[in-house]
């Protein structure tokens, strides 16, 4: 497993190495390769630590006080089993949603349920498919030709 030193990850992310060095002290985001364990010895942050170490600071570039990241992590490392760096979330205003599955959740009031998600990306193949069991033979083109004085006339081709 590929680590990185605290310069390395506060590079990476675009953060300060001091902000980083601050958020692994408040255990925000703990490096997963290896802890500080005293004078001289050095964190190193793992691939899944710098996804999460970015979203921090994209929800913090957004607007998001960095208390209510805080519990936006928590929930998040306790109710949601995907990578957080896959995570959907929705920033409004000062609230955050995350889009699990098919719900939004609003994360800074203890994973209240906000709105169902109904997912319209398959409703186009749905009908197209009904159509076709309904008229399983193609249907025949139908060309109008007008005439002099309004007159109609359909031919079937």
């Amino acid at each position: 497993m590929q680590t990185f030193s605290g310069t390395q990850a506060a590079e990476i992310v675009g953060i300060t190495y001091r902000r980083l060095d601050y958020w692994a002290r408040t255990d925000l985001v703990r490096p997963s390769g290896a802890d500080a364990s005293g004078s001289g010895s050095r964190r190193l942050y793992t691939y899944r630590d710098l996804l999460e170490l970015k979203v921090i600071k994209k929800l913090l570039d957004a607007g998001i006080r960095l208390e209510s990241i805080r519990d936006v992590f928590s929930y998040m490392r306790e109710h949601v089993d995907t990578d957080i760096s896959a995570a959907h979330i929705v920033i409004d205003g000062g609230s955050v949603v995350l889009c699990d599955g098919d719900e939004l959740i609003d994360v800074l009031r203890h994973g209240q349920g906000v709105l169902n998600v109904l997912p319209m990306s398959g409703v186009r193949d749905e009908v197209d498919r009904q159509i076709i069991t309904f008229r399983p033979e193609p249907m025949p083109i139908v060309a109008v030709e007008l005439g002099d004085e309004g007159s109609t006339t359909v031919v079937a081709v």
